[in-house]
């Protein structure tokens, strides 16, 4: 599969760091700060052709992460907008980035689209409704 990209001005193609690589590397097309407890929008100036049947997701990068930046996003089949990285510093400390550096990923998976249909009764589980830390009980 092959996953047409359009690039801004400044804007660089996302990579791989390795051949089989999951992620995408988006990089930032200018420098900014991301100070403790702020989230910004940066346009990353990439447009990409997702086929249909396949979604685009935004997923924090490992070392980011270590750092206290996440982010996190979709990018769904029909759109061919600018790709954004919505960041957010989570640490105590100001976090600086300078044009090129990467700033987020992207990982394209398929995506199935279900209908959907309102019912009354869901089938019944062994967990049921256990849900946030029920299995570790």
């Amino acid at each position: 599969m092959t996953i047409k990209v359009k690039l801004d001005n400044g804007a660089y193609l996302p990579k791989r760091a390795h051949p089989m690589d999951a992620g995408l590397d988006l990089k930032t097309p200018y420098d900014f700060d991301l100070y403790p407890g702020e989230h910004k929008d940066i346009d990353t100036g990439v447009h990409v052709e997702i086929p249909d049947g396949y979604v685009g997701q935004i997923t924090s990068k490992s070392g980011l992460m270590l750092k206290g930046v996440t982010s996190s996003g979709t990018i769904d089949s029909s759109y061919r907008g600018s790709v954004h990285a919505i960041l957010f510093n989570a640490s105590k400390q100001i976090v600086s980035f300078n044009v090129g550096d990467k700033i987020t990923q992207l990982v394209i998976t398929p995506c199935a689209v279900c209908d959907i249909k309102e019912v009354n009764k869901l089938s019944e589980t062994d967990r049921g409704e256990a849900g946030f830390g029920s299995t570790g009980r």
